[in-house]
């Protein structure tokens, strides 16, 4: 059973998370405690991502850090595919339910390579540093491409270039640079070293902060789901149309990073996304209701990382 929950970590968060939040659904005498918890749950989200971060950068050499092949070809990629779908959306004048589709996988391809993508590659033996670097890259690509791309989708959000630019580069800051700032300061004091030790030889530490975090965000995607005003069918295609994308973008990072010799990282910079980013920037200029793509987005990537952590642990016994 014990290692059973330890190589499928994120299944069974996710499942925690989708009961959890139906027993607060269904049960009424719990409505009133479920509102109290919701805003306490939306500041312990962003504060995990902070850990995590926190954590992973303190096992990073940055002497290390540097831009690499795969990091031009996955980004090219990513812009590319960005292209592609802006062009579908404005050439053929997408309205209705057709742009809430276009919405939710254009939010998915457009966010930035989760934060814990470096989590899920340092389990399956690939290279921290590189995708560290590519996490920086990513985001820096996703802060120019989503104020050129929104406005012409949501003229009527009222986004402008440099506030979507500064807003995005804000969260950014952050979410990234300051746990990077504060794990430098952690490797470099000496008065910290013995915490710096400490804390990198937890097994496995960030891994399951991640899990943890995975729970809520669970939970905040069904909530989403369960309060979409639109049928159950329109709800299946956009579920399904983020499982087409996750297989596809996880298809080119592979095939990338075969021809390049890096399968693991060039797999996991394409193919996991920083959901909880997507939800927010979704929900903040597009249609709600795009907000379910990259919340259904959430179990496809963590099914695929579980199989590889999987399969990468039966090689390894």
């Amino acid at each position: 059973m014990l290692r059973f929950i330890k190589e499928w970590t994120l299944p069974v968060s996710m499942g925690i998370g989708a009961v959890v939040y139906l027993i607060f659904y269904y049960v009424e005498a719990l409505e009133g405690l479920s509102q109290q918890l919701a805003p306490i749950f939306d500041a312990i989200l962003p504060l995990f991502m902070f850990l995590i971060l926190y954590v992973t950068f303190c096992k990073v050499d940055f002497k290390k850090i540097a831009v690499v092949r795969w990091h031009i070809w996955t980004s090219a990629f990513q812009i590319l595919f960005v292209g592609l779908l802006m062009g579908m959306i404005l050439l053929l004048r997408l309205t209705g339910d057709a742009l809430i589709l276009s919405e939710s996988v254009l939010v998915c391809a457009i966010s930035p390579c989760a934060a814990a993508a470096a989590v899920v590659t340092l389990k399956l033996g690939g290279n921290l540093e590189q995708m560290t670097t590519y996490t920086f890259l990513s985001n820096l690509v996703c802060v120019l491409l989503i104020p050129i791309c929104f406005p012409l989708i949501e003229p009527a959000s009222g986004i402008t270039f440099w506030s979507a630019f500064l807003l995005i580069l804000n969260k950014v800051f952050l979410v990234l640079v300051v746990p990077m700032l504060l794990a430098l300061l952690t490797k470099s004091l000496p008065p910290l070293r013995r915490y710096h030790q400490w804390l990198i030889h937890i097994p496995d530490l960030s891994f399951y902060l991640w899990g943890c975090s995975l729970m809520i965000v669970t939970g905040t995607t069904l909530k989403n789901i369960m309060n979409a005003q639109t049928s159950l069918g329109f709800l299946a295609v956009i579920g399904l149309s983020g499982l087409v994308l996750c297989l596809l973008q996880y298809a080119v990072g592979w095939k990338i990073g075969r021809h390049l010799g890096c399968t693991i990282e060039a797999g996991q910079s394409l193919g996991q996304k920083n959901t909880a980013f997507a939800i927010w920037i979704a929900a903040t200029y597009l249609h709600p209701l795009s907000t379910v793509g990259p919340g259904c987005y959430i179990l496809w990537q963590n099914i695929i990382n579980s199989w590889e952590l999987s399969k990468k642990g039966k090689y390894a016994s």
